[in-house]
């Protein structure tokens, strides 16, 4: 585990800054919020829960009728695998894990995470729902290059901006092909590189500290998709999720960074065509 990973989500606890609301570590999908409003908590909250549902929507799981979410009528469609299960790989404190399982109705969601301070947050966080459905939810250690758990366990893969965190996404897309029954989808959501330039990594590291201290990782969304074709994976496709993001999430880091500060140059990178925000889904033949 690189050090800034364990001092960003042991420590530090990234989940108690303000601008990660709610309990969940993502920058938001903006797309039903009105930028041009008043945003407050509840629309920020709103933001990260609707990024996982775009996500939980492109893996294939449809929304339970009785879901109750916001526009859970609009994203219902074809039904969700017979007892899907799923695997959340870089859960967290598993917020989205509970999402999953209160509007989408899967027979279990087990949240994966390499960190042991998040699992516990995680655990403590849903001390409930694991006493009541053990059999529905549980939280695991592990790496995403060494997931641990059998060939062909789970129908589901999906993961929420922390592939920028992976040290080797090829042995991630490897690793999520085998846990993968057949028939089984990936969905990833993460900022990478909008190309393969090799100026990247230096132009990011400047504008940004995250990339500067190697918390998140410059590389192109290709070096994913490449992945997970190696592994086998088939139907692998790429969407730029940009827009949708970028201007929500520096409206938001308004309330408490000026336009010259380094968070808000995720916008900036994004408008250079140097970073952009992608949802990459695949499935398992």
């Amino acid at each position: 585990m690189h050090e800034a990973v364990r001092e960003t989500y042991g420590p530090t606890d990234l989940s108690s800054l303000p601008m990660f609301a709610g309990g969940f570590i993502n920058f938001g999908h903006w797309q039903a919020v009105d930028l041009t409003g008043p945003i407050g908590e509840a629309e920020r909250i709103r933001s990260q829960q609707d990024l996982y549902r775009r996500v939980l929507d492109a893996a294939g799981l449809a929304a339970a009728p009785d879901a109750g979410g916001p526009d859970a009528a609009a994203r219902e469609g074809a039904a969700p695998p017979k007892d899907a299960r799923v695997l959340e790989v870089g859960c967290g404190l598993g917020m989205g894990c509970a999402l999953a399982l209160r509007e989408y109705g899967p027979a279990s969601v087990t949240g994966l995470d390499v960190h042991p301070a998040q699992l516990a947050r995680a655990r403590a966080a849903h001390a409930g729902l694991l006493t009541e459905q053990p059999e529905r939810l549980r939280f695991a250690q592990g790496a995403a290059e060494q997931i641990p758990f059998p060939d062909g366990e789970f129908d589901i893969l999906l993961s929420v901006e922390a592939a920028q965190h992976f040290p080797d996404l090829t042995a991630f897309a490897a690793e999520a092909a085998r846990v993968l029954r057949p028939g089984g989808r990936v969905a990833v959501a993460g900022f990478f590189t909008a190309d393969d330039s090799p100026e990247r990594p230096a132009q990011l590291a400047s504008l940004l500290h995250t990339f500067e201290t190697g918390l998140d990782l410059a590389r192109p969304v290709t070096a994913l998709t490449e992945a997970l074709t190696t592994a086998g994976c088939t139907e692998v496709r790429t969407e730029s999720l940009g827009p949708h993001v970028w201007p929500g999430w520096d409206t938001w880091l308004s309330r408490w960074w000026a336009p010259d500060t380094w968070p808000r140059n995720f916008l900036n990178a994004y408008r250079r065509g140097i970073l952009d925000y992608y949802l990459v889904t695949a499935t398992r033949p």
